[in-house]
């Protein structure tokens, strides 16, 4: 009977070296495929792949408005400013001063979330405003200028 049961126990001792070596194997083929996944996603996230399906980190991706009353001689916040900006802080600046007579039009371009030309508070917290995502106001300089205070429209995601 010792035979028998060591011929029982070299035959289990076989399979669970053979269920050892499949599991090594088929741990290292998801290891591989992981890798491969998390490469991929990384390139579409980087936009290394092509156009379609990717992030492009210089598409138009954070909006933020700031309405005011820039002028005293009306009121509604008829006055903007809009940030239209990339993932990487790039784009423009647009403001409207409004009054009763003339509206003003300004562009201003911004590069890495800062202007280009000296921005005003509006245009800054407009930019301010897209970058961080938060859609409302990250400052308040209306209140420090006396103004009506200012509304803000959620950044695109």
């Amino acid at each position: 009977m010792s035979i028998v049961l060591c011929v029982i126990v070299i035959a289990i001792a076989a399979a669970g070296a053979l269920a050892g070596i499949i599991g090594i194997a088929v741990g290292m083929a998801a290891s591989r495929r992981a890798t491969r996944a998390v490469r991929e996603c990384s390139e579409l996230v980087q936009g290394a792949v092509g156009s379609y399906g990717t992030v492009d980190p210089k598409a138009l991706r954070d909006v933020a408005i700031v309405r005011y009353d820039a002028l005293n001689e009306m009121s509604g916040q008829l006055s903007f400013s809009l940030a239209l900006l990339n993932a990487v802080g790039d784009g423009v600046v647009l403001s409207s001063i409004n009054g009763r007579a003339e509206t003003r039009t300004y562009a201003k371009p911004v590069t890495a979330g800062r202007g280009e030309q000296e921005l005003s508070p509006e245009e800054a917290q407009a930019v301010h405003s897209a970058r961080s995502g938060a859609g409302g106001p990250a400052a308040d300089p209306d209140h420090a200028l006396g103004r009506t205070p200012a509304s803000v429209s959620r950044p695109m995601a």
